[in-house]
This record gives structure tokens, C-alpha cells and sequence, in this order.
């Protein structure tokens, strides 16, 4: 069953992929050709597996706690084990600071990457957004990013896991989903892999949730099958292809009639929609 919280709480900006959040820290590092950007050292592994160990143990358990997190779907991880065995791209909603623990947690015990905003592997969660699988995506080093797509490509020609968040950003508690960016399509094609679509909706959080915890709503994560490249389709056409379908599936284990959704499937410098839902439909109004 759909439900919108609509919340006024959180300045969600006009650009449909901008951040709100402010990063406090700048660690002064350099996503260059050097920079290791799947790092296979053994002392980062070693810290990485301890990371997880925390994770099964104490943060997973909070976070289905905290978040009132269900999760819907998981068969489809065992009916096409084969399929992503061999490496896949994830995509989802983003809704929540930490909802990228959700997604772990489901999907163990793959060992999951997730792209990410240069300015937060910079900033004061750096150690452990690296820890839990963050690649930082360059920001204007040809150089790195050179290096960058060569570590992606290696990583699912290896049968890895790689989420990305297509909306290009996080907006806390928002239910429309947002247009995609192409990036996930991108490297679905180069390296002839699938997208597997994902989506967070939300559940009206119980009376002592709302009012002790202040929580907005309780979450619920859908997992889809995964979608493929249409090889009938020219190269040029096939991105542009999975990018809407992907968007379309996410609208759909999310509840939204992807018709019905208040954003086209593909960004294209798109501006934010202020808009109300009801029983009747959606509908729109001026600026919160």
C-alpha cells in the first residue's frame, strides 16, 4: 500500500539531483590515478572484514529496529543467484542518510560497493563510508577518472556488486522518485550486466514511534528481478533504454504508477516538483 509522510521538514533544493546536506571536513584527498579506488591491500581488507563483523552483529539488528525496517523481495535473490552472481548494478531510491544499510543487510552476504559523492570520502565519515564499500566518483581529474571506470569494470567483470543511487542524491522521507541519472545504465551496457531495481517506500510509523522517536515514518525495502540491455536495441539507444525501465521498476516496487509518478525517468536538469497526494491521485501545489 502507497504511502507519502510528505514532510515539510528537510529543504529539499530546486535541482531534483542537488544535496542538502553540508560536509564539514575536507581531508584534503585526491581521486587521481593513484588512488585506490577498490583497494585490495591487506590492511584495508582486514579492516573492511572487521567492519562487517560489526555490522552482522550490532548495526544491522539496530538499523531494522531503528528504521522499522521490512524487507520485501528476497527470493528474487535466490531465484537469480546465477544471474548476479556474475556482477551487478543495483539501483534505489535514496530517502534516508544510512538507508545503504538497509540494502546491505538484505543482500548479505554479498559484499556490496556503492558509488559516492567526492566531497563525502573527503569529509568526516570518510573511514567509514570506505569501509562499508564507497568509491568516490572523481570530480575533475581525467587521470582518476580514467582510473576510476578501469576499477568498476574489473570489479563487475569479477562478478561484484556495485550500487549506485541514480537520483544523484539523498532526500530524506521524499516519495516521488526522482529522474535517473544515466550513470547506472552507463556501465550496465559497457560491461553487458544487468540493473537490479530496488526501492524504499514507507509505513505510517506507529504513535509511540512519532512521538517518542520523532520518527517521519518506518520504511519498507522491495527488491525486484533484474532487467537487462536490450541488445536488439543500437548501442547509442540501449543507456537511454535501461535508464527508463530501471526508473520505471523502482516506481513500481516503491507502489507509484510509473504514469503516475510526478517526474519523468530521466534527468535532464529537472526541478523540483512541490506537490500533494490523495486517495484520488496525485496533484500539485506551490512551494512548501
Amino acid at each position: 500500500m502507497y504511502y507519502d509522510p510528505k514532510t515539510n521538514r528537510y529543504p529539499y533544493p530546486e535541482s531534483t539531483d542537488a544535496h542538502y546536506l553540508h560536509v564539514k571536513k575536507n581531508n584534503g584527498l585526491v581521486f587521481d590515478e593513484n588512488y585506490p579506488y577498490i583497494d585490495k591491500s591487506k590492511s584495508f581488507l582486514f579492516k573492511q572484514k572487521m567492519t562487517r563483523l560489526l555490522l552482522y552483529i550490532i548495526v544491522f539488528p539496530l538499523t531494522r529496529l531503528r528504521f522499522g525496517l521490512k524487507i520485501k523481495g528476497k527470493e528474487n535473490l535466490k531465484k537469480y543467484k546465477a544471474v548476479l552472481d556474475k556482477g551487478v548494478i543495483s539501483v534505489c531510491n535514496h530517502v534516508h542518510m544510512w538507508d545503504y544499510l538497509g540494502i546491505m543487510s538484505a543482500v548479505r552476504p554479498r559484499k556490496t560497493y556503492i558509488l559516492a559523492w567526492a566531497p563525502n570520502i573527503r569529509g568526516e565519515n570518510a573511514s567509514m563510508l570506505r569501509s562499508v564499500g564507497a568509491i568516490p566518483v572523481p570530480d575533475g581529474n581525467m587521470k582518476g577518472t580514467f582510473a576510476y571506470f578501469e576499477a568498476i569494470k574489473n570489479h563487475l567483470q569479477n562478478g561484484g556488486w556495485l550500487h549506485i543511487y541514480s537520483e544523484g542524491s539523498m532526500w530524506e522521507y521524499y516519495a516521488p522518485i526522482r529522474p535517473f541519472k544515466k550513470g547506472a545504465a552507463y556501465f550496465a551496457v559497457a560491461n553487458d550486466r544487468p540493473i537490479l531495481p530496488l526501492a524504499y517506500s514507507y509505513r505510517k510509523a506507529s504513535w509511540w514511534r512519532r512521538k517518542i522517536m520523532k520518527q517521519i515514518a518506518v520504511f519498507t525495502l522491495n527488491i525486484g528481478g533484474p532487467i537487462f540491455p536490450n541488445k536488439e536495441l543500437p548501442k547509442s539507444q540501449q543507456e537511454l533504454d535501461l535508464t527508463i525501465r530501471s526508473h520505471d521498476a523502482v516506481c513500481r516496487l516503491a507502489g507509484i504508477d510509473p504514469k503516475e509518478n510526478v517526474y519523468g525517468p530521466v534527468f535532464d536538469k529537472s526541478k523540483r516538483v512541490d506537490y500533494y497526494t490523495s486517495e484520488y491521485g496525485v496533484g500539485y501545489r506551490g512551494s512548501w
